[in-house]
């Protein structure tokens, strides 16, 4: 007759709440600042994607995130909206400086070059910025009449 064998003990398994989970180590690069904790009081919500997992696999392979991410508050811009005329000589070197941004990989708006063009009269001195203002011709202000 076949021997009976009792059943294999069955081991407890341990809870979340039983044993607070530690903060996996990674090598950091020389030179990189310290990753800070996140707070634990704040909690993710459960099936929001890990890190830069996003960029770096399909949605299909998303792993999910059970731990704390932290939140940066982004600092809200008011915005204006604003019109102006401008010759159309200078409205062409819109389209010349966006098919530049292209060439290195890099789409861009015409209100981004308005922009950087402010930010690049801005960092002139005053006799420079005076310079470039006087090589304008001037215009007529106001909307252009239609033909």
């Amino acid at each position: 007759m076949p021997s009976r064998t009792a059943p294999a003990p069955t081991i407890p398994r341990k809870t979340a709440a039983a044993k607070p989970a530690k903060p996996v180590a990674t090598a950091a690069k020389p030179g990189a600042p310290a990753p800070s904790p996140a707070p634990a009081a704040r909690k993710a919500p459960v099936g929001r994607p890990v890190g830069g997992a996003l960029k770096s696999a399909g949605k299909a392979a998303l792993p999910m995130a059970k731990v704390a991410l932290p939140v940066a508050k982004a600092v809200k811009l008011k915005l204006v909206r604003d019109g102006f005329t401008m010759p159309e000589a200078d409205h062409g070197l819109i389209a010349v400086l966006k098919k530049r941004g292209l060439g290195f990989e890099r789409p861009t708006k015409k209100s981004e070059l308005l922009r950087a063009g402010l930010q690049a009269l801005a960092a002139l001195d005053d006799k420079r910025l005076k310079a470039a203002l006087e090589a304008l011709v001037p215009i007529k202000t106001g909307r252009p009449k239609k033909h």
